[in-house]
């Protein structure tokens, strides 16, 4: 929604199984986070050891980040879409992403200038689509989920929202395009959309 590294955590996952000689399916990939499970669990049932999984889980990480410095993942418009939004609204960022790889992504972007803080994995107790990320994040802001919004563009990160209980907006994601977004509050088809509708709402 922000950026798009989705592909690029898969690409580099994917390349870690094909070195186990197990096949990680972009379809298997897309089920197993939106229900929050780690791929690597399918190494596991496969026999394959917590120490070697470690060392491969390990060499991902690193595909991962040499992906995000060379691969394009900006995506246009963001930055004037935030810089509107941030003179009516508070924002935060909530992910599941490690602060190593987020530091990273953002770097050389002008995203997290717009935000009151940034949540990323080790913030919170449980990941998405645990209510955890959310609700640490209300009391962060001191907020009530009747005056909160979340913007999403996942099927984990909207079970995540409907958990702790705060509408959702979901932002077409054409990498996760057949997951289940039945219960989001709105559906929008670019985050361009996001300041017309917050103001309907």
């Amino acid at each position: 929604m922000l950026v798009d590294t989705e592909p690029l955590f898969f690409e580099a996952t994917r390349r870690e199984f094909t070195e186990l000689g197990i096949m990680l399916s972009r379809g298997d990939y897309i089920r197993d986070m939106a229900r929050g499970v780690s791929a690597w669990e399918r190494a596991v049932a496969a026999g394959i050891s917590r120490d070697e999984i470690g060392v491969h889980k390990q060499r991902r990480n690193d595909i991962y980040q040499d992906l995000l410095r060379h691969r394009a993942i900006g995506i246009a418009g963001v930055e004037a879409v935030l810089e509107e939004l941030s003179r009516d609204y508070a924002m935060a960022i909530v992910t599941t992403a490690r602060r190593v790889d987020f530091d990273l992504i953002h770097r050389r972007r002008n995203i997290v200038k717009h935000m009151s803080f940034v949540l990323t994995n080790g913030d919170y107790p449980r990941k998405k689509p645990f209510p955890d990320p959310y609700l640490t994040a209300l009391a962060r802001f001191g907020a009530r989920k009747e005056e909160t919004v979340v913007v999403e563009d996942s099927q984990r990160g909207l079970l995540a929202a409907v958990a702790a209980g705060i509408d959702c907006v979901v932002v077409e994601n054409e990498f996760v395009r057949e997951q289940d977004f039945s219960t989001a509050t709105h559906r929008i088809e670019s985050l361009a959309m996001l300041p017309t509708l917050l103001r309907e709402m």
